[in-house]
């Protein structure tokens, strides 16, 4: 059965799009078969993988419409095992669309079906807020991965989003878990890192990820490069933790399913 990931975070600048890549990479390198889709108009998944931004007529725009099917808008990476449904300019305009919908909501999820047997991931790159399209993305989704910088007031705008991902479940996706909270650009020589942590973790326990993915120089330098931080760096810290998440994440699924 196909395992579908949220990568959601109302704010900004937080890293959800470059663990959705980085995640991506290490499940496919493990011979996962793995579907990125970047819902974020920004496109920003795309440019990570080494896509043009705007070079590719493919979107996930025209699947959200229904002027489109998903199997015809999925392109090949450079990466074996994992492929990408990009994202277009035109996704800002959408949003209207899925409102004035009355199944709006549920969009993405009914033109993903006919993709599920190919896949045994399939990750979805959010924007950075709480609008249609994240909507769309954890109603869809069986889990969701909330990407955290360590920073003064992430706490208090966590237990904002848990409780909007709560609503999600109680009046849309009953089946939507948080698979866990995984604190990003992490920097130890900040005592306000730290302390930020301990509060997640007395809060969230074991829902928090183990790794933590340090502030990096290569994680960082891969986007424009147009590839992954493991394909950039493979012995980098940065993407060294992404690697160990991947097992996390493979854990924490089994051990749910066996549960």
């Amino acid at each position: 059965m196909v395992e579908i990931i949220a990568f959601a975070n109302q704010k900004g600048g937080v890293g959800k799009t470059t663990t959705a890549i980085n995640l991506g990479t290490s499940l496919a390198s493990i011979k996962k078969r793995v579907l990125l889709i970047d819902l974020d108009s920004q496109g920003n998944a795309g440019t990570g993988l080494g896509f043009v931004r705007d070079s590719c007529p493919q979107s996930v725009y025209g699947v959200l419409t229904g002027a489109a099917s998903a199997t015809d808008n999925i392109l090949s990476t450079a990466i074996p095992g994992l492929h990408i449904m990009p994202s277009s300019p035109k996704l800002s305009t959408v949003e209207s669309y899925l409102m004035d919908d009355e199944s709006g909501v549920y969009r993405l999820r009914d033109a993903l079906t006919a993709v599920y047997p190919h896949y045994d991931y399939i990750l979805l790159d959010c924007p950075p807020a709480m609008g249609p399209l994240t909507i769309n993305a954890l109603t869809t989704a069986n889990n969701v991965i909330i990407p955290l910088q360590p920073e003064f007031f992430a706490l208090e705008g966590i237990i904002h989003l848990v409780n909007n991902i709560r609503g999600i479940q109680e009046k849309w996706n009953p089946n939507l878990e948080i698979l866990g909270v995984l604190l990003t650009m992490y920097d130890r020589r900040y005592g306000q890192t730290r302390e930020v942590e301990n509060q997640v973790r007395s809060t969230f326990g074991d829902t928090v990820f183990k790794t933590v993915i340090p502030r990096n120089v290569r994680v960082s330098e891969a986007p424009s490069h147009g590839i992954p931080a493991l394909y950039y760096d493979f012995d980098s810290a940065g993407a060294q933790a992404y690697l160990r998440v991947a097992t996390e994440v493979v854990n924490k699924l089994q051990q749910s399913q066996e549960e």
